[in-house]
């Protein structure tokens, strides 16, 4: 838990900080680029390191890391920023937060894991704080477009957690975010190359609420701190709690977002979004509490060998005394 909430509050920070490049003449996808270029070409050494030896593990789930470089990291990021353009930022952040929903449903039908009552009360509760939490109660416009491309995020964000909880690919959580983000930040490169998502940067100075900065400074820190790290946490805090209870827990980013916005900003968040805020966090608890009985069927071989079989080895009178056996 305390893993994934350190990959929520890195991917958090990335908002406030690109707030800061496109208010100094940034594009969106500019923006975002630059992140995923930085965070790719520094994790992409200990990438190299962490697979000596595992290159035919590579060539075997080529497919799984394009996907995951495609959808859960340019497509994600394409496709939301396209919604924005059309639409409002809280419509857009809550059809691609419906993410953990998306999750359940294809655990479900996928591999027959169904969520328990007390998960579907807290997924609730949790979308219920969310809709607070986005302020989009005021009046906001939605698009068809928009909510199309929104829904793509979705799908993007979702994919995100059901391939990072992937344990059976032989690839380190490390290694998957560095094979990931290159091949996103290729992808992005191209979408900018063709002409789908905007390019325009500068090299003015940027300010935040605690002063301002080098362009350089934002660029190394949304790239940093609120990608390759918030990869790596996220891939490795996925793989511990699976990909169900992961995604929930990921809702964390917005309250972080909010957080971060006030600090580096000056934008407070208003009394509603706080009980939103709550609500989110009661709704994390809600599903975490309905997790046991799904971790026990996703889990079982490691934990019954180690319960069942030094009985039958430490106790050898009941193989060769049966009868004695059964009348006791």
């Amino acid at each position: 838990m305390l893993v994934a909430l350190g990959a929520a509050f890195s991917f958090g920070m990335s908002g406030p900080w690109a707030r800061g490049l496109i208010d100094a003449g940034w594009s969106p996808g500019a923006a975002v680029t630059a992140r995923i270029w930085t965070a790719a070409l520094v994790l992409l050494v200990p990438t190299l390191i962490a697979l000596r030896g595992r290159w035919r593990v590579v060539r075997r789930g080529a497919g799984m890391i394009a996907a995951y470089g495609l959808l859960a990291v340019a497509g994600a990021q394409l496709f939301y920023f396209q919604a924005v353009a059309v639409m409002d930022v809280g419509i857009a952040l809550l059809v691609e937060y419906t993410a953990p929903i998306a999750v359940i449903g294809w655990l479900w039908a996928r591999r027959g894991e169904r969520p328990s009552k007390r998960s579907m009360l807290g997924a609730v509760i949790a979308f219920a704080g969310l809709v607070l939490m986005l302020d989009i109660l005021t009046g906001a416009t939605v698009s068809g477009v928009g909510i199309l491309w929104a829904l793509g995020a979705m799908v993007g964000a979702a994919t995100y957690f059901v391939l990072s909880g992937r344990g059976d690919t032989g690839l380190p959580p490390i290694a998957l975010a560095g094979l990931g983000l290159l091949v996103g930040a290729a992808g992005l490169t191209i979408a900018g190359a063709v002409g789908i998502l905007p390019m325009a940067w500068s090299t003015h100075d940027v300010a935040y609420r605690f002063g301002t900065v080098p362009w350089f400074v934002p660029v190394l820190a949304i790239g940093l701190l609120a990608t390759a790290l918030a990869y790596v946490l996220g891939i490795t805090s996925t793989r511990m709690l699976g990909s169900r209870l992961s995604s929930f827990v990921a809702l964390a980013e917005v309250g972080a977002a909010l957080l971060f916005g006030w600090i580096m900003l000056g934008q407070l968040p208003d009394p509603l979004q706080a009980v939103g805020g709550v609500l989110v966090l009661a709704g994390v608890i809600v599903v975490k509490l309905g997790e046991p009985a799904a971790a026990a069927f996703v889990e079982p071989v490691p934990e019954h060998p180690i319960d069942t079989e030094p009985p039958i080895d430490t106790e050898p009178p009941i193989d060769t005394e049966p009868t004695a056996s059964h009348t006791g």
